[in-house]
């Protein structure tokens, strides 16, 4: 057995319950990723009709948000809700799992052992890394459900008339239009995808994927652990005549609020720090929807990332490149502290 099997074991048998820890972050790291990904996903709706709005259908996320209550209701706030808590789900479960062990290789066997933050940023990219193979295809179902209501009508395939009309605001003022009777769900987005693309085709846009959980992923447990130093540290303080004390802490030491408290700055630098990546992405795997190719018309060559980043900032400007991030960050300090909240919780009853 090598020595990161040897940590990972000994980092095991800290818990009463004897629960392996790779079962014990995929699981912890699930839940929390669900719970959270219930209270933001109407945010990350609005964020990445945002990003993709070269069309000016919005002002701002306020509108956004008002406009699609209005048109499509409590339903179209959650449009493509099941990819993303699949995502959440995946992402999360794989982040931990994969950062705990680094963590643990970093640990060699020292049950006291925790890591620098430096040593989180490392141990954070490489999780994140791995996780964006994981959720490069979720997340490409999850942007094609989001922007549905604003292709209705615009995409070749016949539409059915309904007896209940909506509107969407185009070129400023709401028109009428007919729904369609049944929007593609996620299996037939899937389904599409790989008959029209091939298998590698669910990976479109996996370059932003790639920088945004590495350099979020780094960022984000960095962050996370930087802040909790601060609240052990300055707890410890307080409890002791020593002017000193160590910033060594246990994620177990953490009081709920501070887990909360670490996990809201780790989720707003998680989205400020590469969020152009993000908007790129986004706006490739939504590229098919809102700017489909005439009807005989021969199809555009496959966009690249570098392209894509090149075209939103000529025809956008840096504005473009960071639509939708002020209402990502927003959400992200609550949905952060509720994953960490929750991890911590449960690694403190189960762990």
């Amino acid at each position: 057995m090598d020595s990161a099997s040897v940590a990972t074991a000994t980092v095991g048998q800290r818990n009463g319950w004897n629960v392996p820890p790779g079962v014990k972050d995929v699981t912890f790291g699930s839940i929390a990723g669900m719970v959270s990904k219930l209270f933001e996903h109407p945010f990350d709706l609005c964020k990445v009709r945002l990003q993709t709005d070269d069309a000016g259908r919005f002002k701002g996320p306020i509108d956004c948000l008002h406009q699609t209550w209005k048109n499509e209701g409590i339903r179209g706030l959650y449009r493509g809700l099941p990819a993303p808590v699949v995502g959440a789900m995946a992402e999360n479960a794989s982040l931990f799992l994969v950062y705990n062990y680094i963590c643990a290789w970093y640990a060699r066997g020292d049950k006291s052992f925790s890591p620098t933050v430096t040593q989180s940023a490392l141990a954070g990219g490489g999780a994140g890394a791995v996780a964006s193979f994981v959720l490069t295809p979720i997340e490409l179902v999850k942007c094609k459900m989001q922007v549905q209501m604003l292709t209705v009508g615009a995409q070749p395939a016949p539409i059915v008339q309904s007896t209940a009309t909506a509107t969407l605001a185009l070129g400023g003022a709401p028109a009428p239009i007919s729904v369609r009777a049944a929007l593609p769900g996620p299996f037939a987005i899937v389904a599409s995808t790989v008959r029209s693309q091939g298998l590698h085709g669910l990976w479109l846009g996996h370059t932003g994927t790639l920088i945004r959980e590495s350099g979020g992923g780094a960022a984000w447990f960095a962050t996370k652990q930087f802040v909790s130093g601060l609240f052990v540290a300055r707890r410890h303080k307080s409890s002791s005549s020593s002017s000193s004390a160590s910033t060594q802490h246990s994620n177990k030491e953490l009081l709920p609020w501070e887990s909360a408290a670490a996990g809201a700055c780790a989720g707003m630098m998680y989205n400020l720090i590469l969020f152009p990546a993000d908007s790129v992405k986004s706006f490739m795997q939504t590229d098919a929807e809102l700017r489909p190719t005439l009807p005989g018309a021969s199809p555009a060559p496959r966009a690249t990332f570098l392209g894509v980043f090149r075209s939103i900032y000529a025809t956008r400007g840096l504005k473009g490149l960071y639509a939708g991030c002020g209402i990502t960050v927003a959400r992200a300090a609550p949905s952060s502290a509720l994953i960490f909240m929750i991890y911590d919780a449960l690694d403190r009853r189960f762990g």
